[in-house]
């Protein structure tokens, strides 16, 4: 990765000095309202702009609260805490079932109204579920069978597979009338109402689905309900998206979006400074006193709900036995990671959970203790001969993962794992199960305020760990079982507790290094807040220049 010195920057920003307080913003022909070009990290990972194929960091920031909105919304100028969205509220029936009211007026980007009936479809087999069924059943009808897809139309097999993940339990979507929809879980659950504000239960257009002509025409410019809409995408460049004047929320600031990829933090920094960009994302803490030297300029962000993880493969015959998994999670001084690499703007949370959990939150939880002599104990129990491990990363996907990937596997070498880092070009290559998998970078978000968001969503049973084959936990399995399904919220915590001792703890399926933290670079003169997650943004009231 190219390093920006001060030097460097102080020099960029002298140059560019004829357009640092007023930054160069195209203004569309006719409409006063300027456009913004926004220097990204990655634009998608999955190439669409489909939130059941795109479950990803990048996906979040390009799509919320820009194209794709919920029933639930989050407040994502406040503390992400629910909101209504395209409903206006919703009660309880019972403990399996949970009844919404629309709100009326919306427009979709094509002119149509929003109605049940787009609701009921965006939750049905032929857009989500496929012929997975819920993991359990009950007395209520199941859904209807998938009609026979034209050539073409069909689900790539990753989309019902999140989408089980995220409802597993969910067999039906009913219209009470035009503005009232009911779903339907076969078991009790508590956590219906977080599942319908999470990343992936957002609201499509039922015409413009019918009207493409393919799946990928359809999941690369979907019809949907945000400020914005889609102009294009063009994969691994950029994508264009431009203002929704119907939108029920207002009308929006901008007339135009463009995400760019740039993937040189370097590149994304001198852009800004010279005026060609007017945001620049994933700034890492130790370029943030730099840019802030030019009085122009300002970085925000801070932490959000995210945690940057290392994730095992217990199938490698190095990684078989726990004892070596623990010897990996004792011998990280990940306070030392903070402190040196982000500047102490981030922190080591307790394990793979947040606050925002409430009363499910286990406050005297920690990580693993640093403990290098009983790392090398551990390694010596297990008769550990000093195999090289692999260790698969992306150069830079995360902000200083190849920074932090080079501390952890010196870290690592001082008790004595031998750890050979591969870089990989892209996530397919990160999960791909042949030759050597074995340690691998991730992060994990909570989708919403309980922890079957996380820790059940990402590594029980439907989660992608243990899809894609790296890691099971039978204990573990019985106990995601019962945290979907329980209302005994005492029952639930302790259950929680268990699960974090044997993920974390006994059979290590991962290790938390640190919370994420994300910042982004901007002239001061345009008046802007980020919000405390990936998501940018850009509706009425939050962008003025």
């Amino acid at each position: 990765m190219s390093k920006l010195t001060r030097r460097t920057i102080l020099k960029s920003g002298t140059a560019a000095a004829g357009t640092l307080l007023l930054p160069r913003f195209a203004i569309a022909q006719g409409d006063n309202r300027p456009s913004v070009t926004i220097a990204v990290q990655k634009v998608t990972n999955a190439n669409v702009l489909d939130v059941l194929r795109e479950q990803s960091n990048v996906g979040e920031r390009v799509f919320f609260s820009s194209i794709w909105e919920g029933l639930i919304s989050k407040n994502w100028r406040g503390s992400l805490e629910a909101v209504p969205g395209l409903a206006t509220e919703w009660r309880r029936i019972d403990d399996q079932t949970v009844e919404v009211k629309l709100r009326q007026g919306v427009k979709f980007h094509n002119g149509d109204e929003l109605t049940a009936e787009d609701v009921v479809f965006s939750f049905s087999r032929e857009r989500m579920f496929g012929e997975t069924e819920a993991k359990s059943r009950s007395t209520i009808q199941a859904f209807e069978k998938i009609p026979t897809p034209r050539p073409g139309k069909e689900l790539p097999p990753d989309v019902p597979a999140v989408a089980r993940r995220i409802w597993p339990d969910l067999v039906r979507v009913d219209a009470v009338d035009k503005y009232t929809v009911r779903f339907y879980n076969a078991t009790p659950d508590v956590t219906i109402e977080g599942r319908l504000s999470r990343y992936g239960s957002d609201i499509m257009n039922r015409r413009a689905w019918d009207e493409s002509a393919s799946y990928l025409d359809w999941a690369r410019k979907p019809v949907t309900t945000g400020p914005y809409r889609v102009v294009e995408l063009k994969p691994d460049v950029s994508l264009t998206l431009e203002a929704h004047d119907e939108y029920w929320g207002g009308r929006p600031p901008l007339k135009r979006i463009r995400f760019l990829e740039v993937p040189e933090v370097a590149s994304r920094i001198n852009g800004l400074l010279s005026g060609e960009y007017q945001f620049a994302c994933d700034i890492p803490p130790d370029q943030i006193a730099g840019i802030e030297k030019n009085a122009a300029f300002e970085v925000q962000g801070g932490t959000i709900l995210n945690h940057r993880l290392t994730v095992f493969d217990k199938n490698h015959a190095q990684l078989a036995n726990p004892l070596v998994r623990r010897a990996f999670t004792h011998a990280i001084d990940r306070q030392a990671i903070v402190d040196s690499l982000w500047a102490g703007r981030t922190r080591v949370p307790k394990g793979l959970q947040w606050e925002f959990y409430g009363d499910m939150f286990n406050a005297d939880w920690n990580v693993p203790a640093y403990d290098p002599k009983l790392a090398q104990d551990l390694l010596k129990q297990a008769n550990y001969k000093g195999d090289p491990i692999p260790y698969r990363l992306l150069n830079n996907y995360y902000t200083n993962q190849v920074a932090t990937a080079q501390v952890l596997v010196e870290m690592w070498k001082s008790v004595g794992l031998n750890v050979q880092i591969e870089t990989k070009e892209n996530w397919s290559q990160i999960m791909e199960r042949a030759p050597t998998r074995a340690v691998r970078d991730w992060s994990n978000s909570a989708a919403f305020n309980d922890p079957v968001s996380s820790l059940v969503a990402q590594h029980g049973p439907n989660g992608q760990q243990q899809q894609i084959g790296e890691w099971t936990n039978a204990e573990l399995n019985t106990l995601s079982e019962f945290l979907e399904t329980s209302t005994d919220r005492a029952a639930r915590k302790k259950a929680f507790r268990r699960m974090l001792e044997i993920a974390e703890r006994e059979d290590p399926a991962y290790t938390v290094l640190h919370q994420n933290a994300t910042f982004t670079a901007k002239p001061k003169s345009i008046k802007w807040k980020a919000s405390p997650a990936f998501a940018m943004d850009f509706r009425a009231g939050n962008f003025e220049a």
